[in-house]
């Protein structure tokens, strides 16, 4: 049975509580299985050797979830072919490639955990109350270690972008 814990998060000023371990910077990135918009199965593995940007959110069909996805999408965009973003949610599929196609996300890919929220319970995100995922944001290096770990305190306010890409700038500078 996966871990529940009391709340490091609250949703609209409530406490909630994530199932889940809690993620911690060095910690090995633990694996996961989603959807990608075709239905294919994504895991971490499949990005393996890159820079992994992961940005979880509640639901793409919110107003700082768009933004937040709009925005590493922008930031991938200009960093190359050395780095991965990933956006997961809840979202289905269908609805995440509707979204993707409106908004005109081309380097981000979107992601649903709906299925097994595999992603949810491997890193800590799953809101048991509303089974959606919590706002987080983490950086893993090409050799699976998380670099960067963020759990939004409120899932209604935006993560601090400036540091998850910070930390995503140095890692690619290492690599080079």
């Amino acid at each position: 049975m996966s871990e529940e814990r009391s709340s490091i998060v609250t949703f609209g000023g409530e406490s909630v509580t994530l199932i889940g371990t809690e993620i911690r910077v060095g910690d090995k990135a633990p694996n996961f299985e989603v959807l990608a918009n075709d239905l294919s199965k994504v895991t971490l593995e499949d990005s393996k050797g890159k820079v992994r940007l992961i940005s979880c959110v509640p639901s793409l069909d919110t107003g700082v979830c768009d933004a937040q996805t709009r925005e590493f999408n922008e930031v991938a965009s200009s960093l190359g072919n050395d780095v991965e973003v990933l956006t997961i949610s809840v979202d289905l599929p269908f609805a995440q490639k509707r979204w993707c196609g409106a908004a005109g996300i081309e380097k981000a890919k979107t992601l649903s955990d709906h299925l097994k929220m595999s992603f949810g319970t491997a890193y800590g995100t799953y809101i048991k109350e509303h089974r959606l995922e919590c706002r987080a944001v983490f950086v893993v290096d090409e050799k699976d270690v998380v670099q960067y770990v963020e759990y939004v305190p409120e899932i209604t306010e935006h993560p601090n972008y400036e540091a998850a890409i910070k930390a995503m700038q140095s890692l690619l500078k290492v690599k080079k």
